[in-house]
């Protein structure tokens, strides 16, 4: 029988490889995990946890408006920038040293060094310049922003940078039409800066629900943001004065002082020698896997954003969760990934779960529409004209809800406890018959008894 020196050893201490170590090794199996940065990955070093400890600083400045309608008194407000960073970059240590002793504790070795596959059991540590054998590794690098091949396109920052810029703009272009561009451009706003948002597409947030995608635009404009759709950059060129010119498809010209991709995110698969052991490929460099994670090497699986399935820091926990039941705790579990209650940290939030309109309308053929638009009580006295969306989308024969899909203060508080509801296969009924929580903008979702009609049927 073949000795080898680990039982598995992962690559990537992000998310879905923490907790597929943590895990094997709970059930007895010898684990090593590789990082070659800092151990959290990406959501907790430069991604969802900085950025929503960005979104809370952002909204201050709404709320000290806000709070001279409930007779608060607050005095011209200040924002240091380098204070903001200085207390993120102390939670991101504090983090960090947990995830850390999260794994000593498991008893799981950490290499800090580049990982790199020599063949199907071992891997080449770069840092150490040494080998190392595994009867099996799991391959969890994420993802990587991308950034498109355009003149002057080394002037542009991606969301890893803008966690670490030593000045705040004044201006900034935010292109992209997904979570990070919509989240990052109600950041930056927030804290002040002139932001325009570009999308090459009719609208933003493509894959989510139309209404949600209308509102989330209309408050946004109102909240100042100046939203640009069918519409790219096609060049960027800076200026000895350091001001940006971009050059866009519709033939205009921008000048700003910083431009920040969020186009979209690519397996970070180059160079990890993937090829040499035989694992196969995606077209966008992903790793193709099976319900279980496993590659088409029998030694060699893969969670998180390096599959390309759903690129979301709880889908790679539960992958990873999921790939050390099946592998060393003999309990086969496979991830469902068809439905998946998100949250976006857009100015106002976003809440989703299940079918949009338009793909319950694809499956099912007619459904019911239940939706709501109000003004929050918050509102009524802070002066603030935002307004909360609910949408229920219910199948016409079961009565089952088929999606749930927010914007609004809380979203996301909201959408996790309706994930539960909608997971189970509730029914429209179920939601009626539960009593209110008053006074709540959740207590509309039980309380909506009027299915929606097209204004072209009620004129009819």
């Amino acid at each position: 029988m073949t000795q080898y020196d680990y039982d598995l050893f992962v690559i990537g201490a992000g998310s879905g490889g923490v907790r597929a170590s943590r895990i094997a090794a709970g059930h007895g199996a010898k684990v090593a995990v590789a990082e070659e940065y800092r151990v959290g990955g990406t959501c907790v070093i430069r991604g969802c946890v900085p950025k929503k400890l960005f979104v809370y600083a952002s909204h201050f400045a709404e709320e000290f408006k806000e709070a001279a309608g409930f007779g608060w008194q607050v005095g011209e407000p200040r924002f240091d920038w380098k204070t903001l960073l200085a207390n993120k970059d102390r939670e991101i240590d504090r983090l960090n040293g947990i995830y850390i002793r999260n794994l000593n504790n498991a008893g799981v070795e950490i290499i800090e060094s580049r990982a790199v596959l020599k063949d199907a059991h071992t891997v080449y540590l770069a840092a150490e310049d040494r080998d190392v054998t595994a009867e099996r590794i799991l391959v969890a690098v994420g993802a990587t922003p991308f950034m498109p091949d355009i003149p002057g396109i080394e002037f542009a920052i991606s969301s890893n940078e803008a966690f670490y810029l030593e000045e705040l703009p004044e201006r900034i272009v935010v292109v992209g039409g997904g979570y990070i561009a919509v989240e990052f451009a109600g950041i930056f706003n927030g804290l002040g800066v002139d932001v325009m948002q570009l999308y090459r597409g009719r609208l933003f947030m493509r894959g989510f629900d139309d209404d949600l995608r209308d509102t989330l635009a209309e408050e946004m404009r109102k909240k100042g943001v100046d939203l640009r759709m069918d519409c790219d950059i096609t060049a960027i060129e800076k200026q000895d004065n350091g001001e940006l010119h971009l050059k866009l498809s519709n033939g205009d010209t921008i000048h700003t002082d910083a431009v920040m991709y969020a186009t979209g995110r690519v397996p970070k698969t180059d160079g990890l020698g993937l090829e040499r052991a035989g694992v196969k490929f995606g077209e966008n460099g992903e790793i193709p896997v099976d319900e279980y994670s496993q590659t088409n090497i029998e030694s060699i699986y893969a969670v998180g954003d390096v599959t390309d399935r759903a690129a979301l820091t709880p889908v790679a926990i539960r992958e990873g969760q999921a790939f050390a039941e099946t592998v060393y705790n003999d309990t086969p579990t496979a991830v469902d990934h068809s439905l998946i209650p998100t949250a976006v940290f857009s100015q106002p939030e976003l809440g989703t779960v299940g079918l949009t309109e338009a793909e319950a309308r694809a499956a099912h053929g007619e459904v019911d529409i239940y939706k709501t638009s109000f003004r929050p009580m918050k509102g009524t006295l802070s002066g603030s004209e935002e307004k909360t969306f609910m949408k229920l989308i219910v199948h016409p024969e079961t009565d089952k809800v088929l999606g749930v899909h927010i914007v609004g203060p809380a979203s996301g508080e909201m959408i996790q406890a309706l994930g539960i509801a909608v997971s189970m296969g509730a029914t429209k009924a179920q939601f009626d018959a539960t009593i209110a929580v008053h006074p709540t903008a959740a207590e509309e979702l039980v309380t909506m008894k009027q299915k929606w009609v097209p204004p072209a049927q009620a004129a009819d």
